[in-house]
């Protein structure tokens, strides 16, 4: 599992305009990876997970695949869409 811990967004401001993730895990201080290598990386195995921060815990990070778009990445608690990964630093 690994914490997503900033996001880099370009050309908007919403989470389709996602393009880099910075993130940590206990294996791995720091690390960054593009939004389609997440998105790829958490497709291949339900054992691949990352989450993100909201004041309260932790809140799973998923894939959305919206028709005829490319696929991105926004924070689900209880089972409702969250604002979280806006919320994270910018870098």
């Amino acid at each position: 599992m690994i914490e997503i811990t900033a996001v880099r967004l370009t050309g908007g401001i919403g989470h389709e305009h996602i393009t880099d993730v910075m993130w940590r895990s206990e294996a791995t201080p720091a690390g960054l990876t593009s939004r389609q290598a997440l998105v790829d990386w958490l497709s291949t195995s339900s054992s691949n997970q990352a989450v993100a921060l909201d004041g309260q815990g932790t809140v799973q990070v998923e894939v959305v695949r919206p028709a005829g778009e490319p696929p991105y990445l926004r924070a689900r608690a209880g089972g409702t869409w969250t604002d979280d990964l806006l919320a994270l630093p910018r870098f």
